[in-house]
């Protein structure tokens, strides 16, 4: 039932949004340059590694050596409007549809990510990863990682279609006020190093 809701909702919302879609496109082409869509490998349902598509927000500057500056630098003032509606994230549908992800799950994050979980933590992977979760309802990137992480387990333990359906009406709300978009003191977020819990059971 959570397939057939996701595919058919993320089909129709795609075909509706298409006109926005070039919009958005032509306006990265225009700003940014190319490539329009981001692509990056993240791990998705048992960790099975899927291309995440997103438009693109930061530029390919980099420092004399060669190396990329860091995101402060490189995300534009066109790029923080993109993330600040989540205007980004809407090639993700084209994800949905695939069924690399579904609506409603936990973020999918890095690749690097994986040896650093918890037992308790990498049971976020139990599940399809969402384009929106119950973490990103509840703080988002005000939370810290093992905040964001009992969120995803609470969800893969109590998920239910009822559920999924509060957190997308919850996630509408959460655009149109722009809460939680940026960790304090991070022009995105800061990046995961591993539990800070006792015992070290990664």
């Amino acid at each position: 039932m959570k397939r057939i809701f996701d595919f058919i909702i993320s089909f129709i919302l795609f075909v509706c949004l298409c006109p926005v879609f070039f919009i958005i496109a032509l306006l990265i082409k225009v700003k940014l340059g190319s490539p329009i869509i981001f692509r990056q490998e993240r791990p998705g349902l048992n960790g099975k590694l899927f291309l995440l598509y997103k438009f693109r927000t930061m530029t390919d500057e980099k420092d004399i050596n060669g190396q990329l500056l860091p995101d402060d630098m490189r995300l534009t003032r066109f790029g923080k409007f993109l993330r600040k509606y989540s205007l980004d994230e809407y090639p993700q549908l084209w994800n949905v549809i695939k069924g690399d992800l579904s609506l409603v799950g936990p973020r999918p994050l890095l690749v690097e990510y994986l040896p650093l979980y918890t037992k308790e933590q990498a049971l976020r992977h139990m599940v399809r990863p969402g384009i929106t979760g119950w973490a990103q309802v509840n703080g988002r990137n005000n939370l810290s990682w093992e905040e964001k992480f009992k969120l995803d387990v609470w969800y893969v333990r109590n998920q239910s279609f009822f559920l999924d359906i509060r957190i997308l009406f919850l996630t509408v709300y959460k655009v149109f006020i722009t809460d939680g978009i940026n960790q304090p003191g991070n022009a995105t977020v800061e990046s995961f190093k591993g539990s800070k819990s006792v015992g070290g059971d990664h």
